[in-house]
């Protein structure tokens, strides 16, 4: 293990220094905002825009269960996390970065995440998961941190619907041609005992307010894609529907080599009624994590449903499903969902470990 002596200062800095409740923040400084339906939606005040460039994609990269400790991120467990990242961020040349939740356990693990991605320059907007909250001063100071990051566009969002509920517009010759929704499904066992939560009423109010109010505002139908991190319940259903009366994938799934379930899905015992919603707002995507040995995108009534590549090894992983999700915005606001390999054994981290200690420190047959 080693220790980023400067990353710990800014840790203890930001411990003492930095709010861990919307009250003690200073006055006029805004945090969440109070909404209702009757207000006039304005993407000027609610929404962030970004520009693409015409003649090429808008390529966003996803990094889906990042999920260090504290101990993990100073250590080869996080640099393996880290140049998983920077080998996709290499490749794909991204316009905007996301991340599905679960981040970072602890303090020092979300600092030293925040400073890896700010190293790029690149915009990118985090969700919450369920257990960003866990090891953290309070989930609020970390909304705190990510929100005064330069490059990251985490915004608070609504007051009372969970920590960071809001909207990026994806624009071509000032024209908006898709949305993008993140949003916080919350923890677990609040709305349901023994179950995961999922958005609240309140949130699904919200959204279908600003999905029609950005239709509006552009005067056309305008699709959006969904970024969050517990599954919808559909996706059980999605799943099913990819096989045939044999049990068998479907041949146009047979052949995808990410296309696996390998754990049972997280989705919330009850259904909140979203995907229905989204259908019915133009969504043409949702795209999720948590479950970190599930990943396939399947097509299900008409949205897109795609468990996201997992992010390094922090807590559990697969070793053939490594990686990041790719999702690419044409200039007519189409989309297509790419996910992206990367391959342990060719990582100079796995090559350090193997030639210096000689050791195997990742899992059993890991250099096969």
């Amino acid at each position: 293990m080693h220790t980023d002596y400067e990353a710990l200062g800014k840790y203890l800095d930001h411990l003492l220094r930095h709010p861990a409740s919307p009250e003690e923040v200073a006055d006029r400084e805004p945090t969440f905002y109070e909404w209702n339906a009757a207000l006039p939606y304005s993407s000027a005040k609610y929404a962030r825009e970004l520009p693409k460039e015409p003649g090429r994609d808008f390529t966003v990269l996803n990094f889906a269960d990042v999920q260090c400790h504290d101990g993990e991120m100073m250590s080869f467990v996080g640099d393996f996390a880290l140049e998983t990242m920077q080998k996709l961020i290499d490749e794909t040349e991204p316009d905007l970065i996301t991340l599905t939740g679960d981040n970072a356990f602890d303090p020092l693990a979300l600092l030293r995440l925040i400073d890896f991605l700010e190293s790029f320059n690149i915009p990118w907007a985090p969700v919450m998961g369920n257990a960003d909250h866990d090891g953290l001063v309070s989930e609020f100071w970390a909304d705190y941190r990510l929100a005064h990051a330069k490059n990251c566009l985490f915004t608070y969002g609504p007051a009372g619907m969970g920590d960071g509920n809001y909207l990026v517009n994806v624009t071509e010759n000032s024209q908006i041609i898709h949305t993008l929704f993140f949003m916080d499904t919350h923890h677990e066992e609040t709305m349901r005992q023994g179950s995961y939560d999922h958005l609240c009423d309140s949130q699904i109010a919200w959204f279908r307010w600003a999905a029609a109010g950005v239709s509006a505002e552009a005067g056309r139908p305008v699709p959006n894609s969904v970024f969050f991190h517990i599954p919808v319940p559909e996706v059980r259903d999605a799943w099913n529907a990819a096989h045939g009366a044999d049990g068998e994938l479907l041949p146009a799934y047979r052949d995808e080599p990410f296309c696996k379930l390998h754990e049972k899905d997280g989705a919330p015992l009850f259904n909140n009624g979203f995907f229905n919603c989204a259908r019915e707002c133009g969504t043409a995507n949702i795209l999720f994590g948590h479950d970190h040995v599930n990943c396939f995108s399947l097509p299900y009534r008409g949205v897109t449903l795609t468990y996201a590549m997992k992010t390094g090894n922090g807590c559990y992983w697969e070793r053939e499903t490594n990686g990041g999700t790719v999702l690419k915005i044409r200039s007519d606001g189409s989309t297509a969902v790419e996910q992206h390999y990367i391959d342990p054994r060719q990582t100079q981290v796995k090559r350090f470990l193997l030639e210096y200690y000689g050791v195997n420190r990742y899992e059993p047959n890991f250099e096969d």
